[in-house]
């Protein structure tokens, strides 16, 4: 592999950096995508189906145990995708977050009624993408809260600033991004792609990636690290549909503008998976204004609220 080597750094202390001149994969097979274990006191029992029947399982909620809720399968949901979902760390890690401190059963007020499952999309093994209609009940009003949820678990996002002559360039990438049916110039990002919740680890890669980019762990400031406890140090930049949480990371150090000249334009991504990138470098002083993409303007808060703080490490 042909490095070339940044030399200079003044933010983190100890930051190095090398741009790639031959990109390439760090991981195999579909990428973006986690499921997170973890333990859980809730009760699963399989229900039985014939040819007219729809898939069913129950389970039992510690929040409500004394109301089993039903888990269907829609039309067109085959039985292997169904047992998969439910199975799946997604589909597990909503129900944790209903009965957590601040999960939505906690008070008792609300009681989930049912689920639905409407659509499951595989990345290799793991399921990637899930879709699914909850029934949540408010006891006062008997009025059923809004529930239909798409979800795909954590993610990051990596705030890249370099410095050269004088000036902050802030790096970015350019993709196809089809549900906008647009090109969108955003930060690099990318969902987890293993089941340890390294989120860290996770950040560097998609760098590496997406802009050629190589950094260390080391240099890498989790700027939700700086949010209140409550907040769970994520970000949620859909909650009205979408269960996606990201931890924003921010690297910064100093480069010749050389370096800035080779990352513009770059041509990037895993192509055999249909990621189709280039690099954009734009100067930091005017990203709030050249980019729709939520990641980049959260990111900006946290790092000048960060900084105006003194929370950054010198």
């Amino acid at each position: 592999m042909s490095l070339f080597t940044l030399p200079k750094r003044f933010f983190p202390a100890t930051a190095s950096i090398s741009l790639l001149h031959q990109q390439h994969h760090l991981i195999s097979g579909p990428r973006k995508t986690t499921e997170r274990r973890r333990s859980s006191a809730i009760k699963m029992s399989a229900g039985t189906s014939s040819p007219s029947q729809s898939l069913s399982h129950s389970i039992t909620l510690p929040s409500q145990p004394a109301n089993p809720v039903p888990v269907v399968a829609a039309p067109g949901v085959s039985e292997s995708a169904f047992r998969t979902a439910i199975d799946s760390s997604l589909f597990k890690q909503w129900l944790q977050n209903l009965q957590s401190e601040t999960g939505i059963l906690s008070n008792g007020d609300l009681m989930l009624k049912q689920v639905l499952v409407q659509g499951v999309d595989m990345f290799g093994q793991r399921v990637g993408f899930l879709k699914f209609k909850a029934d949540i009940l408010d006891k006062e009003t008997g009025a059923m809260v809004p529930g239909i949820v798409f979800a795909r678990g954590p993610a990051v996002a990596v705030l890249i600033l370099l410095d050269s002559e004088g000036k902050t360039y802030a790096v970015l990438t350019e993709q196809v991004r089809v549900p906008t049916g647009k090109v969108v110039l955003e930060l690099p990002a990318g969902m987890l792609d293993d089941d340890k919740g390294d989120f860290v680890g996770t950040a560097v890669r998609e760098v590496e990636e997406e802009t050629g980019i190589q950094l260390k762990l080391e240099d890498m400031v989790d700027l939700t690290a700086f949010l209140d406890p409550s907040t769970g140090h994520r970000v949620f930049p859909s909650p009205g549909g979408c269960d996606e949480e990201i931890s924003m990371f921010l690297y910064r150090g100093s480069v010749d503008k050389e370096v800035i000249t080779q990352l513009q334009g770059k041509e990037t991504g895993l192509r055999d998976h249909g990621e189709l990138i280039k690099v954009r470098v734009v100067p930091y002083e005017t990203l709030w204004r050249v980019t729709a993409d939520a990641k980049a303007l959260m990111a900006i808060a946290l790092y000048e609220m960060a900084k105006k703080h003194g929370l950054l490490p010198l």
